[in-house]
């Protein structure tokens, strides 16, 4: 509310919408599904493991999202599988945008069409994208990758705060941290943060296409991967992941195997009853490498 879901309120009800603020306080699937049947016509913006969890509430218990118009989605990465599951279940609802602090809610927006049309011969390609630019900005990729964003929208500097500023904007493109690619058509795809990259026997490897390969497997719900520090590689490969049923490790190598290059594929296996999120729902790879840490040391 006091981010970018809370500057989008206010057009809404300058069209004389209402603002509804769930009971509970929290994100309750069956809740919001309530909600959105009573009220009609309803806006919600959502963090993708919002809508998973949505997805899954609403098969389990035989609801179709009545009432829910548009489902605006950002903050993290949507995987593929994710967004076609959520496609099937509820319709052409769904709009995404890109955005940070530095550049709230307004580098790129992937249309309610781009999203539900499969007529496009790279339709799944074009899903795994944020879209294309939207009109305030302008966007482009540097020599490594990394995404850079100007326009009206970016920020001016950091507050009080000279040495970042100069860091984070070269001739007033603001370099977001994000590795991606654009395609001839303008839609941006991203590949991960800059950070979270992991460089194994010189090859860099963008945990997202790993994860992209595990939640392929029908057993995996969820999929967050790292690397860990390893004298023969550098780095090498850690996938922690939260299964409906057992999972035969073996059976989740052969399937990555299948799916990726072999130097990509996790070194190491770990399976989870839940993955670390923040308030906003996305995953928390700062605890996961501390959990590494951990095992290593045992």
């Amino acid at each position: 509310m006091s981010h970018g879901a809370g500057l989008y309120a206010v057009v809404h009800v300058m069209q004389g919408a209402r603002h509804v603020v769930p009971g509970s306080a929290g994100f309750d699937p069956a809740e919001v599904l309530r909600l959105a049947k009573h009220f009609g016509r309803t806006h919600l913006f959502a963090a993708p493991t919002m809508i998973k969890r949505l997805t899954a509430h609403a098969i389990e218990a035989g609801k179709r999202g009545d009432g829910l118009r548009s489902v605006v989605y950002g903050g993290g990465p949507m995987y593929v599988a994710d967004i076609i599951e959520a496609l099937d279940h509820f319709g052409p609802v769904f709009i995404q945008i890109y955005g940070q602090g530095e550049a709230p809610m307004a580098i790129t927006a992937l249309s309610r069409n781009d999203i539900a049309g499969r007529s496009h011969p790279n339709w799944q390609a074009r899903l795994g994208s944020v879209g294309k630019a939207q009109s305030c900005v302008e966007i482009k990729t540097d020599a490594k990758g990394e995404v850079m964003v100007r326009g009206e929208l970016v920020m001016p500097g950091y507050w009080r705060n000279p040495e970042a500023t100069a860091e984070a904007l070269r001739d007033g493109w603001l370099r977001t941290g994000d590795m991606g690619e654009i395609d001839a058509e303008g839609y941006l795809t991203l590949k991960d943060r800059s950070k979270d990259v992991i460089i194994s026997g010189g090859n860099n490897i963008y945990p997202r296409e790993v994860e992209e390969a595990l939640l392929m497997h029908p057993t995996v719900c969820e999929a967050a991967v790292v690397g860990r520090i390893s004298e023969q590689w550098g780095e090498e490969v850690v996938a922690f992941f939260v299964a409906k049923d057992g999972l035969d490790e073996t059976a989740l190598d052969a399937h990555c195997l299948a799916h990726i290059a072999r130097y990509k594929r996790p070194r190491a296996y770990f399976e989870c009853d839940a993955l670390p999120k923040n308030n906003y729902g996305k995953v928390l790879k700062t605890e996961l490498r501390k959990r590494l840490i951990a095992h290593q040391k045992s």
